[in-house]
């Protein structure tokens, strides 16, 4: 068994791809009809086409309420992985992402950033 597939919750799927494509650099795997005003949309690693996929699910009064409460508590609601969070910190910000951390080494062990998607939620991005 293993994981192929992560859902994100969005305000707006045009705004989210163009976000996690142009900006975070991810590319889309699937993008096809899935329900009125809904398209079942999946980005992924461009390194690993094949890889895990995040699905930009349309945002209801419930995901969006949970969204505040996890964006006002800090919590990111997933985790990107990098060899070099620096590089990718400063690669972003140049494409206009704004960071609500700067990388920080973590007590935890590694080092992380956190950025907001401009959709409703905050994504961590981690350096082992």
């Amino acid at each position: 068994m293993r994981i192929s597939l992560v859902g994100l919750f969005v305000d707006d799927q045009e705004k989210a791809c163009t976000f996690y494509t142009e900006a975070v650099g991810l590319q889309v795997k699937t993008d096809a009809a899935y329900g009125p005003g809904e398209r079942w949309l999946t980005v992924v690693a461009p390194e690993d086409p094949d890889g895990v996929q995040i699905t930009l699910h349309t945002s209801d009064d419930a995901a969006t309420a949970f969204q505040q409460a996890a964006k006002a508590a800090g919590r990111p609601s997933i985790s990107l992985s990098t060899d070099d969070c620096q590089r990718e910190y400063e690669r972003m910000r140049a494409n206009g992402i704004e960071f609500t951390v700067p990388p920080t080494r973590m007590d935890y062990g590694g080092m992380d950033a956190v950025f907001d998607d401009t959709c409703g939620n905050l994504i961590n991005l981690h350096q082992d």
